[in-house]
């Protein structure tokens, strides 16, 4: 999904108040992180993550992979921080892009 730099600007507002919801750690990307963050978009569409000290990989590329496999986007990465959106599939989103 494509966002505009607008948009993007919007939805890094709205992160910056929330707290990281899950953590990648050394285990790294697996098939069952994957889907928790897959369940984590579809209830809240915007969601923070973190990448600990312990996980090998770039933030930049978890955040690329995870965009990839859930259809979701990379609204931003900062240090080891990563804001990944997806409106709903199902119903209405719940938050309003501005056009």
């Amino acid at each position: 999904m494509k966002i505009s730099s607008k948009q993007r600007a919007y939805l890094k507002g709205l992160a910056m108040e929330l707290a990281p919801v899950l953590q990648l750690g050394k285990g790294g990307l697996t098939p069952e992180f994957t889907a928790s963050v897959d369940q984590v978009l579809e209830a809240r569409e915007l969601v923070k993550l973190g990448v600990l000290q312990n996980c090998a990989e770039d933030p930049k590329e978890v955040a690329q992979t995870l965009a990839e496999r859930t259809r979701a986007s990379v609204v931003q990465v900062i240090g080891r921080k990563i804001v990944l959106y997806r409106p709903k599939r199902e119903s209405r989103p719940k938050i309003e892009l501005p056009k």
